[in-house]
């Protein structure tokens, strides 16, 4: 199933000020975004104290050949549900495409074909997603609230997570040294 278009496989990053402290300094992968509404998850910020085979444990899966590695904030909401962000060189149950991109899964068969090594080949794990209503991303883009731009595959699955909202920046040509919460007029 194709995701709808619009920001559809780009990432979202905050803009200083964005007003919610959830969201300082976030970057969302864009997953969905249509007239009813969008959904990203979140790949700027990890889970405290929570690794990949500690949530497979939490699931009763064998973490196999599946590394430990950190598990991501997804976004604020339903906190307790898991989605992994992937290439599309894998798909499942539920596996969302999103655009040309990368592809959205929400169902453990995701996590024990990555226990078991035969998932996709790059992913990332992450709890909640960040959701929004009819029309609301694009009231927050007009009012300068996120920036969009390409998303950038080693971003996304290979890039520090401490460091990706600098770097999709720079990525971008912005210097985040050079933003500012405030605005004037000509």
């Amino acid at each position: 199933m194709e995701a709808p278009a619009y920001l559809t496989g780009q990432l979202l990053l905050a803009m200083p000020g964005i007003g919610d402290a959830r969201f300082q300094r976030a970057v969302i992968a864009l997953c969905a975004h249509d007239q009813d509404g969008a959904l990203g998850i979140g790949i700027g910020r990890i889970v405290p104290r929570l690794r990949l085979h500690d949530l497979l444990g939490q699931l009763e899966i064998d973490p196999g050949v599946a590394p430990d590695v950190p598990v991501h904030f997804g976004g604020p909401v339903e906190p307790q549900r898991g989605f992994v962000l992937h290439a599309q060189d894998w798909s499942g149950e539920d596996t969302l495409l999103v655009g040309s991109r990368w592809a959205l899964s929400g169902t453990l068969d995701v996590l024990r074909a990555i226990a078991a090594g035969e998932g996709p080949s790059r992913w990332l794990i992450a709890l909640g997603y960040a959701g929004w209503g009819e029309g609301q991303l694009d009231t927050e883009m007009k009012l300068n609230g996120w920036f969009a731009t390409p998303g950038d595959d080693r971003l996304v699955f290979e890039g520090a997570t401490e460091t990706r909202w600098a770097e999709a920046f720079a990525a971008a040509g912005i210097d985040t040294r050079l933003l500012t919460t405030e605005t004037g007029h000509a």
